[in-house]
Parts: C-alpha cells; sequence; structure tokens
C-alpha cells in the first residue's frame, strides 16, 4: 500500500490508486472518450498495466451530453472512431446493439482469419476510410491532456487527482 500509515491514507481513494507496476515501475493509464473537437467527454484512469479495450464498455456506459435545451442527457454517440485494438467481434456487436456506426479498421490477422475460414468467415466490416482520417481529433484531444501539467509531470498518479 505504500510508505503512508493508515492515518495518512485518504479515505476518499480507492485502495489502489489506478497504479499499476510495469517493468519501468509504477503507472497509470488514461481512456478518454472526446467528441467531434477533441474535447474529453469521459475520463478513465486505470493501473498501467490495464489494457485498452477492455474499457470501451465502461466509458460508453459513462457517456453522458447534457443537451442544450431540456430532456435528458445523450448517450449514444453517432459513431465512434477508434484503432485496430477495438476492433473485437464483441466491440462491434456492442455498437451495432447500441445503433453507433463503428469506424474502426479491421487487422491484418482478423482478414487472413476470415479469409481462411471462407465462406463460413463472414463478410468484410464495413469502414469508412474518408471518416476513419478524423480520428486524428482524438490524438489531439490526448495531446491537450497531456499538455496539462498534472497530467504530464505525473507527480500525483492518484486517481481521485484526475
Amino acid at each position: 500500500m505504500g510508505p503512508w500509515s493508515a492515518a495518512q491514507r485518504r479515505n476518499d481513494e480507492p485502495g489502489n490508486h489506478a497504479i499499476g507496476r510495469s517493468r519501468g515501475g509504477l503507472t497509470t493509464k488514461t481512456h478518454a472518450l472526446v467528441d467531434g473537437h477533441g474535447r474529453p467527454l469521459v475520463i478513465a484512469v486505470t493501473p498501467g498495466q490495464a489494457g485498452d479495450s477492455p474499457q470501451l464498455v465502461r466509458l460508453l456506459d459513462e457517456l453522458a451530453v447534457d443537451r442544450l435545451g431540456r430532456g435528458r442527457a445523450r448517450s449514444t454517440p453517432v459513431a465512434l472512431r477508434a484503432d485496430k485494438a477495438y476492433s473485437s467481434r464483441a466491440h462491434r456487436a456492442l455498437l451495432r446493439r447500441r445503433g453507433v456506426a463503428a469506424v474502426i479498421p479491421e487487422p491484418d490477422d482478423q482478414k487472413r482469419n476470415r479469409a481462411r475460414r471462407g465462406s463460413r468467415g463472414g463478410r468484410p466490416v464495413g469502414f469508412d476510410a474518408a471518416d476513419y482520417k478524423n480520428r486524428n481529433v482524438v490524438e489531439r484531444g490526448f495531446n491537450l491532456l497531456k499538455g496539462w501539467r498534472g497530467l504530464a509531470t505525473r507527480y500525483d498518479k492518484h486517481a481521485l487527482v484526475f
């Protein structure tokens, strides 16, 4: 738990503080959903060894964008642009059930496996290459976050701070 005595620990912080171990030492990882302008809508902090792909469901569940007028918050995006790490059948099925367009390229190994299975492999996934070019908005959103001194220097690695 660290060098802190029980009296010095914060009661409002989870026990693991989203701190993970790697060969480089203590690490944290930031996951985010951003809007079309790169502004973060949902942010989650996990231990550094946690994978990116399993966090998608959590981020989508926490998504709620207030409307300008009356009505409940919007919780379903029109489209989700993501890299190849999110190209699983489970993620695509989840997005399809929610009515979200998946703009996710298919990795080469998935293409080969589908082709190897022949007609039983199914159809290629729908992919809008022109829309995928706008995924740089996600990267720019993370660059804005990285410019924040607290995240860039990572002196405070506790989830509560983020």
